[in-house]
């Protein structure tokens, strides 16, 4: 698997503000959150693509107490995509991690910025002991389902009308053990 495997063709750099950032050929560099300075971009993003309203509590709630697995992706330091998720204790004492929110702005999609995303993201709880991730995503939404199915989800369970606008969900799970 993906996961299994370390990234080649990356390089770590550092920008002014001294964040490590991993810059693939392309020019998509990875940023680990750093502080509410990036928050106003990261809820733009997501707005924009998920259909839940989060308030500012929820955002705060995943990235405040798991900065480490929010990351975001920058071309020429603009701020164009953003995951954010969280770990857990689940059943029998195991991490369990979960993608709450993945968004790429429309004008960078297609250059497996969401996908280099949840890798980064997948990796981090790998290194913090993960032994599951689950998320949940729209039955209509295919290109996230290609995306999460490529690197491996599976579908687990349907969630019927899950989401506010009465659209059923996916929920799709990744074992890592």
């Amino acid at each position: 698997q993906w996961y299994q495997r370390r990234v080649r063709d990356t390089k770590v750099v550092e920008d002014l503000s001294a964040l490590k950032l991993e810059c693939e050929e392309h020019g998509v560099c990875l940023l680990e959150y750093k502080d509410e300075g990036n928050l106003a971009r990261i809820i733009e993003l997501i707005t924009k693509d998920l259909s839940e309203p989060y308030s500012i509590y929820t955002y705060r709630y995943f990235i405040h107490n798991w900065p480490f697995l929010c990351f975001m992706a920058t071309v020429e330091e603009e701020i164009v995509g953003a995951i954010v998720c969280k770990l857990d204790v689940h059943k029998k004492g195991r991490y369990r991690g979960y993608i709450a929110m993945l968004a790429v702005d429309k004008a960078h999609r297609r250059k497996k910025i969401g996908s280099s995303l949840v890798q980064k993201a997948i990796q981090t709880m790998i290194d913090h002991n993960c032994e599951e991730v689950v998320l949940e995503t729209e039955i209509t939404n295919q290109a996230a389902l290609n995306l999460y199915e490529q690197l491996g989800f599976v579908r687990d369970k349907r969630l019927m009308k899950y989401y506010l606008n009465g659209v059923d969900a996916f929920r799709l799970k990744l074992w890592l053990k």
